[in-house]
């Protein structure tokens, strides 16, 4: 008898010694740019809001550097069925071209006249609505939480001073509508270039310039080859994590509400953490030798770029009034 019971007491600590290891779960986190960026350091927040809500019971590995490939790349992968990434940070706007109508409205040039602007819709209940989208209309993915990675801005090889410089220059765009139409709305001319590409297109003269937020124009080093940033803001670089059902599949209901309040988590840190992340970067950027100019006054950027807005509001009116109107 005493032997049975040794026996037993020895496979219960190893049942229960291996269990917790059993049930862990590991989910693949793509950035397409490096973890010291704004969006880098989402990543990572993420990363940790999650491990220690579920003590260690989710792991996250983040492949950042676009390692996995681009951001199109990824996010064709996992709506395809694909089980190689479970969660991703894309653009806001990202989901417009599959079918998300809300989301293409974060992308309108000139909408968020500030951070504060933003955040005050990240915040409220018509964010929430924005995240919900995807799954609503069907895609087998589930948006978690918002963020920003700071305003985008032009750069070019070649000194630009204002709207007027504009005129003929080949800027680099993604294939989205609204990022070709303000383009062609400011005089310029948009050039189709993959971003992993876009260094060399910009030193070879494929590209005169193209935009980003200045972290990610100083993390991927286009100042050597685009020494020139004109802080335009046109757009805030709104930003959100999403989770592939494939992902959302792996988890129990106890690991999903740990998802959501890492998200409730990261969502806070980035808006505490974002602008002054960009402040310091565009001082180090000056300090660097980068030629940097501030428009300061937008009004007649937001007024040649009318045609784009117009076109691409005029369908979800109200729901882009109520955007603006959060100012």
């Amino acid at each position: 008898m005493k032997k049975l019971f040794v026996l037993f007491s020895i496979v219960s600590v190893l049942v229960f010694s291996v269990t917790p290891a059993m049930s862990a779960v590991t989910l693949v986190y793509a950035e397409v740019n490096p973890l010291d960026t704004i969006v880098g350091h989402i990543a990572t927040t993420f990363k940790e809001a999650v491990e220690k809500l579920s003590n260690g019971d989710i792991k996250i590995d983040i492949q950042a550097g676009g390692v996995l490939g681009t951001e199109a790349q990824i996010l064709d992968g996992m709506l395809g069925g694909g089980d190689t990434v479970d969660i991703m940070r894309i653009s806001a706007f990202a989901l417009s071209s599959y079918g998300c109508q809300k989301a293409m409205l974060l992308s309108i040039p000139y909408t968020f006249v500030s951070r504060e602007h933003f955040w005050k819709f990240a915040n409220s209940e018509l964010a929430a609505e924005f995240l919900a989208e995807p799954n609503q209309i069907g895609l087998p993915l589930r948006g978690i939480c918002y963020g920003e990675e700071g305003f985008r801005h032009f750069f070019f090889k070649e000194a630009v001073a204002g709207l007027k410089d504009l005129k003929g220059k080949k800027i680099r765009v993604s294939e989205d509508p609204i990022m070709t139409g303000m383009v062609r709305d400011l005089q310029a001319s948009p050039t189709v270039v993959n971003f992993t590409e876009l260094y060399s297109a910009l030193q070879t003269g494929v590209t005169d310039g193209a935009e980003q937020p200045a972290a990610n124009y100083k993390s991927n080093a286009f100042q050597e080859v685009a020494p020139y940033l004109l802080l335009d803001g046109h757009t805030l670089g709104a930003v959100q994590i999403i989770i592939a059902d494939s992902g959302w599949a792996k988890l129990n209901d106890q690991q999903r509400a740990w998802i959501i309040e890492a998200g409730k988590i990261v969502q806070k840190a980035n808006q505490e953490y974002s602008a002054a992340a960009e402040e310091k970067v565009i001082n180090e950027l000056k300090a660097a030798g980068v030629h940097v100019v501030d428009v300061e006054n937008k009004a007649e950027w937001v007024e040649a770029c009318q045609p784009t807005i117009k076109a691409n509001t005029s369908s979800q009116a109200d729901l882009y009034k109520k955007i603006v109107d959060l100012q």
